[in-house]
This record gives structure tokens, C-alpha cells and sequence, in this order.
């Protein structure tokens, strides 16, 4: 199968690419490469450098299926710069899915958030429940969503909301709750924790790469939204986790950060998907990529740190 994947060169896009290509797939990535390129060379490999807001540039002759994973990714990304964030989450993608319609491409997957549902006081998030964002980003996700969902009709769509993503990859970010604290460990011998309390559901990369492949393979499920987080924990516990596994001081400071939900993915599991790695996992392949010196740790590991050195913050304005 020809696959279009955007943001081919990011953080899950460098897993997902190289295990579509070990499939057999023929695979377009297409991404600004901001945060570098980070592909293996295939023969059935076009690495293509390239803005997604220029939709016109995309190459979907004989595109079977895209998986859209380009997007300015978590909240502070998106606070820098909201006006770029909603041309890329939003707008980009609509001119993309409405192209892909014409051009004949059967089954769309989009990788959404978990964070669409904001705070949430019920046990378990399902996918039937209200969608409350209460950040730029969160919203960007929701209304891509929408957009994407208008397209069921005339093609496969799937929405993908992962949960934390967590572990190893050739474009590594120590930004995201699992990778920061292990990260903090590993260097500092020390943990910080704002809050602790804010339960967040959680998901290996390798799962993730694994639930598109999944789709892929299964292009009969039905279009949709669709939860991928297996492991609602703390961030204390999260925190704690790391400790007993490599060793560390836990220091807790408050927070104003109040997102605090749990993800059912029940839903998923139904199509037939298990996941295969865990949290822990991901924190003993941190540990011994940090122990044999392999572990990527400079500026472009940080979204927001990267984005302003790349200057793309909107401007303060001066009074």
C-alpha cells in the first residue's frame, strides 16, 4: 500500500515510518524537519522536506491512506504561536483531507489527543462523553476532528486519541511526563513534581506507532473517535515508578496545571488491539539509552525551547 504519513520525521513518526516500511508499505514522509530527520534511507522510502500549510506541494498520486500525525504538538507549543498552531492543526488539515478526497484515498487517520476531553470528574473517559477543551490546543484537536469526521462519507476516518506518549525514539522528546521525570532522574539524581495528584493516562510509543498499523490493517472498522491510553497513573506515581527503578530525590511543588483525567479504551481493545509495552518499559529503555550514551538530549528534544531558537513565537508586541 502507497501511505502518505505527515510528520514522518516527529516524535512517534520516526517509529511509525521504519516499522511501515519493515511491512512492506510504500511510504511518503512529509515534514519541515524543524526538529531534524531522523529516517533510515529505504528504497520505498520518499523523505520529503516540506510545509503542510503548502497543501498543494503533498504528493497523493496513488495514495492509499494518509496518516496525519504533523501538527504543533502539547500546550506551551501552542501558546507560543496560536495563529500558526490553528493553520497547522486545523486549516492545513482540512485543505488536506478535502485534496485526499479527490485524489481517491480511502482511509484517513488522524492523530487527535487525549486531551480533547480537558478535566474530567468521571472514573473513566469514554469516547461518548462531552469534549470540554480548555486549552488553544486541546481545541485545535476537537475541531480538526470535526472537520476530518465531515469527510466519513466519502472515505475511512479515523480519529486517534493517544494518551501520554512515553519511550524511545530516534526523535526524542524529554518534554512529555514519562521522559522529563526519567530524564531528571537519570541527570539530576533529583525529581521536581508540580502537583502530583493529576491522574494521566499514558501510552508506549511503540503502542502507539502499533494502534495506526492496526487501523491500517483494519481499514473496515468503523470511521470514528477512538481513546489509545492503557496506564491511568498519578504523576506522583509516575514519579515514584522512576525512583524505584533508577533511583532518585522526589521533590513536589505546587501547581496550576489542573488536568486531571482517566482514559477507557475499551473501545479500541474491541477492534481487536492489545497493547505490548508499559510505562515501565519506557522508563528501563530511558535509563539504559542514558546509560550507554545514546540518548538524544539537546535543545530540539524540548518543543517549546526549539520553537523559540527556530523563532517561530509570535512576537511581543511593544507597548
Amino acid at each position: 500500500m502507497k501511505i502518505l504519513v505527515t510528520g514522518g520525521c516527529g516524535y512517534k513518526g520516526s517509529v511509525l515510518v521504519p516499522k511501515l516500511l519493515a511491512d512492506g508499505h510504500e511510504v511518503i514522509s512529509f515534514d519541515t524537519q524543524w526538529f531534524g530527520n531522523h529516517l533510515p534511507s529505504h528504497p520505498n522510502l520518499k523523505n520529503i522536506q516540506g510545509d503542510i500549510r503548502d497543501t498543494d506541494t503533498i504528493p497523493l498520486d496513488g495514495v492509499e491512506a494518509i496518516i496525519h500525525l504533523a501538527n504543533i504538538a502539547n500546550d506551551p507549543a501552542v501558546e507560543l504561536n496560536p495563529t500558526l498552531s490553528w493553520e497547522v492543526n486545523v486549516l492545513a488539515g482540512q485543505q488536506l483531507a478535502d485534496r485526499a478526497v479527490r485524489a481517491g484515498v480511502k482511509q484517513f487517520i488522524f492523530a487527535s489527543s487525549g486531551s480533547v476531553y480537558g478535566v474530567k470528574d468521571e472514573p473513566n473517559v469514554t469516547e461518548d462523553l462531552p469534549l470540554v477543551p480548555i486549552s488553544v490546543y486541546n481545541k485545535t484537536k476537537m475541531v480538526a476532528e470535526r472537520v476530518f469526521l465531515s469527510y466519513q462519507d466519502q472515505m475511512q476516518v479515523h480519529c486517534i486519541r493517544p494518551a501520554t506518549v512515553c519511550g524511545v525514539s530516534p526523535r526524542m522528546r524529554l518534554d512529555v511526563s514519562v521522559n522529563m521525570l526519567s530524564y531528571q532522574a537519570l541527570k539530576n539524581g533529583k525529581i521536581t513534581v508540580f502537583g502530583g495528584d493529576q491522574t494521566r493516562p499514558n501510552i508506549h510509543i511503540q503502542d502507539i506507532a502499533d494502534v495506526y498499523r492496526h487501523f491500517l490493517a483494519h481499514p473496515e472498522i468503523p470511521s470514528g473517535c477512538y481513546n489509545a491510553g492503557f496506564e491511568n497513573i498519578s504523576i506522583l506515581d509516575i514519579a515514584e515508578r522512576v525512583k524505584h527503578m533508577v533511583g532518585a530525590e522526589i521533590a513536589v511543588s505546587a501547581s496550576n496545571d489542573p488536568r486531571s483525567y482517566r482514559q477507557d479504551s475499551s473501545k479500541l481493545r474491541a477492534t481487536g488491539f492489545e497493547p505490548s509495552h508499559s510505562v515501565a518499559d519506557a522508563i528501563a529503555e530511558i535509563a539504559e539509552a542514558f546509560a550507554q550514551n545514546t540518548l538524544p538530549d539537546g535543545d530540539a528534544c524540548y518543543t517549546v525551547k526549539w520553537m523559540r531558537q527556530l523563532d517561530l513565537a509570535t512576537p511581543v508586541e511593544k507597548p
